[in-house]
Protein backbone atom coordinates (compact mmCIF):
# COMPACT_ATOMS: atom_id res chain seq x y z
CA UNK A 1 0.00 0.00 0.00
CA UNK A 2 2.68 1.97 0.66
CA UNK A 3 3.56 1.96 -3.04
CA UNK A 4 0.05 2.91 -3.96
CA UNK A 5 0.16 5.81 -1.16
CA UNK A 6 3.11 6.93 -2.31
CA UNK A 7 2.03 6.82 -6.49
CA UNK A 8 -1.37 8.14 -5.24
CA UNK A 9 0.61 10.98 -3.67
CA UNK A 10 2.50 11.33 -6.28
CA UNK A 11 0.36 11.53 -8.97
CA UNK A 12 -1.77 13.99 -6.75
CA UNK A 13 1.28 16.22 -6.35
CA UNK A 14 1.53 15.92 -9.89
CA UNK A 15 -1.83 16.85 -10.41
CA UNK A 16 -1.42 19.97 -8.47
CA UNK A 17 1.46 20.84 -10.10
CA UNK A 18 -0.21 21.00 -13.18
CA UNK A 19 -3.04 22.98 -11.70
CA UNK A 20 -0.42 25.41 -10.01
CA UNK A 21 0.77 25.45 -13.44
CA UNK A 22 -2.22 25.87 -15.38
CA UNK A 23 -3.12 28.94 -12.95
CA UNK A 24 -0.06 30.91 -12.22
CA UNK A 25 3.08 29.21 -15.19
CA UNK A 26 0.98 29.55 -17.87
CA UNK A 27 -1.42 32.83 -18.17
CA UNK A 28 2.05 35.16 -17.83
CA UNK A 29 3.79 32.83 -20.65
CA UNK A 30 0.96 32.47 -23.02
CA UNK A 31 0.49 36.11 -22.51
CA UNK A 32 4.36 36.76 -23.04
CA UNK A 33 3.95 34.39 -26.11
CA UNK A 34 0.93 35.94 -27.70
CA UNK A 35 2.21 39.44 -27.10
CA UNK A 36 4.84 38.38 -28.34
CA UNK A 37 3.05 37.25 -31.56
CA UNK A 38 1.16 40.61 -31.50
CA UNK A 39 4.30 42.27 -31.61
CA UNK A 40 5.48 40.30 -34.91
CA UNK A 41 2.24 40.77 -36.92
CA UNK A 42 2.17 44.60 -36.07
CA UNK A 43 5.81 44.48 -37.18
CA UNK A 44 4.76 42.25 -40.65
CA UNK A 45 1.93 44.31 -40.89
CA UNK A 46 3.88 47.36 -40.86
CA UNK A 47 6.74 45.99 -43.08
CA UNK A 48 3.77 45.37 -45.82
CA UNK A 49 2.79 49.07 -45.24
CA UNK A 50 6.01 50.14 -45.24
CA UNK A 51 6.46 48.12 -48.69
CA UNK A 52 3.22 49.32 -50.28
CA UNK A 53 4.51 52.87 -48.88
CA UNK A 54 7.93 52.69 -50.61
CA UNK A 55 6.47 51.63 -54.37
CA UNK A 56 3.92 54.21 -53.64
CA UNK A 57 6.92 56.64 -53.54
CA UNK A 58 8.81 55.03 -56.17
CA UNK A 59 5.39 55.14 -58.60
CA UNK A 60 5.39 59.01 -57.90
CA UNK A 61 8.86 59.86 -57.96
CA UNK A 62 8.65 58.01 -61.17
CA UNK A 63 5.63 59.96 -62.34
CA UNK A 64 7.45 63.32 -60.84
CA UNK A 65 10.44 62.33 -63.38
CA UNK A 66 8.64 61.87 -66.54
CA UNK A 67 6.45 64.81 -65.36
CA UNK A 68 10.12 67.09 -65.25
CA UNK A 69 11.72 65.13 -68.25
CA UNK A 70 8.62 66.33 -70.20
CA UNK A 71 8.59 70.19 -68.56
CA UNK A 72 12.25 70.53 -69.35
CA UNK A 73 11.82 69.10 -72.83
CA UNK A 74 8.64 71.68 -73.40
CA UNK A 75 10.71 74.88 -72.53
CA UNK A 76 13.96 73.42 -74.49
CA UNK A 77 11.48 73.68 -78.15
CA UNK A 78 9.79 76.81 -76.54
CA UNK A 79 13.40 78.27 -76.25
CA UNK A 80 14.85 76.28 -79.79
CA UNK A 81 11.91 78.66 -81.16
CA UNK A 82 12.09 81.25 -79.38
CA UNK A 83 15.86 81.46 -80.98
CA UNK A 84 14.60 80.63 -84.18
CA UNK A 85 12.58 83.84 -83.99
CA UNK A 86 15.56 86.06 -82.50
CA UNK A 87 17.46 84.93 -85.31
CA UNK A 88 14.86 85.58 -87.82
CA UNK A 89 13.86 89.08 -86.85
CA UNK A 90 17.86 89.71 -86.67
CA UNK A 91 18.45 88.47 -90.18
CA UNK A 92 15.21 91.06 -91.24
CA UNK A 93 17.03 93.43 -89.32
CA UNK A 94 19.92 93.27 -91.23
CA UNK A 95 18.31 92.86 -94.26
CA UNK A 96 16.69 96.44 -93.35
CA UNK A 97 19.92 98.03 -92.62
CA UNK A 98 21.89 96.66 -95.42
CA UNK A 99 18.69 98.27 -97.49
CA UNK A 100 18.79 101.73 -95.72
CA UNK A 101 22.84 101.52 -96.25
CA UNK A 102 22.89 100.65 -100.17
CA UNK A 103 19.84 103.54 -100.53
CA UNK A 104 22.28 106.28 -98.32
CA UNK A 105 25.08 105.18 -100.74
CA UNK A 106 23.20 105.31 -103.54
CA UNK A 107 21.84 108.62 -102.94
CA UNK A 108 25.54 109.84 -101.95
CA UNK A 109 26.56 108.73 -105.25
CA UNK A 110 24.14 110.28 -107.32
CA UNK A 111 24.50 113.50 -105.25
CA UNK A 112 28.46 113.75 -105.85
CA UNK A 113 27.45 112.44 -109.51
CA UNK A 114 25.13 115.94 -110.03
CA UNK A 115 27.99 117.92 -107.84
CA UNK A 116 30.43 116.36 -110.58
CA UNK A 117 28.35 117.11 -113.62
CA UNK A 118 27.72 120.68 -112.28
CA UNK A 119 31.45 120.76 -112.00
CA UNK A 120 32.43 119.76 -115.43
CA UNK A 121 29.28 122.05 -117.22
CA UNK A 122 31.16 125.41 -115.22
CA UNK A 123 34.54 123.90 -116.28
CA UNK A 124 33.37 123.67 -119.50
CA UNK A 125 31.65 126.61 -119.60
CA UNK A 126 35.13 128.91 -118.49
CA UNK A 127 36.81 126.72 -120.97
CA UNK A 128 34.26 127.81 -123.61
CA UNK A 129 34.47 131.64 -122.38
CA UNK A 130 38.23 131.24 -122.59
CA UNK A 131 37.98 129.85 -125.87
CA UNK A 132 35.92 132.59 -126.93
CA UNK A 133 37.52 134.79 -125.60
CA UNK A 134 40.77 133.59 -127.67
CA UNK A 135 39.07 133.34 -130.50
CA UNK A 136 37.27 136.97 -130.21
CA UNK A 137 40.36 138.23 -128.80
CA UNK A 138 38.98 140.30 -126.41
CA UNK A 139 38.07 139.62 -122.81
CA UNK A 140 34.58 138.88 -121.66
CA UNK A 141 33.52 140.77 -118.62
CA UNK A 142 32.09 137.63 -116.30
CA UNK A 143 29.65 139.91 -114.61
CA UNK A 144 28.26 141.80 -117.62
CA UNK A 145 28.31 138.33 -118.84
CA UNK A 146 26.93 136.34 -116.41
CA UNK A 147 23.46 135.53 -117.72
CA UNK A 148 25.10 134.45 -120.84
CA UNK A 149 27.42 132.01 -118.33
CA UNK A 150 24.29 130.90 -116.29
CA UNK A 151 22.64 129.51 -119.83
CA UNK A 152 25.56 128.14 -121.14
CA UNK A 153 25.97 125.95 -118.27
CA UNK A 154 22.28 125.05 -118.07
CA UNK A 155 22.38 124.13 -121.81
CA UNK A 156 25.57 121.91 -121.26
Amino acid sequence: MNMNATLLGQAIAFFLFVVFCMKYVWPPIMEAIEERQKKIADGLAAADRATKDLNLAQANASDQLKEAKRTATEVIEQANKRKAQIVDEAKVEALAERDKILAQGLAEIEAERNRARDELRKQVATLAVIGAEKIIERTIDKDAHADLLNKVTAEL
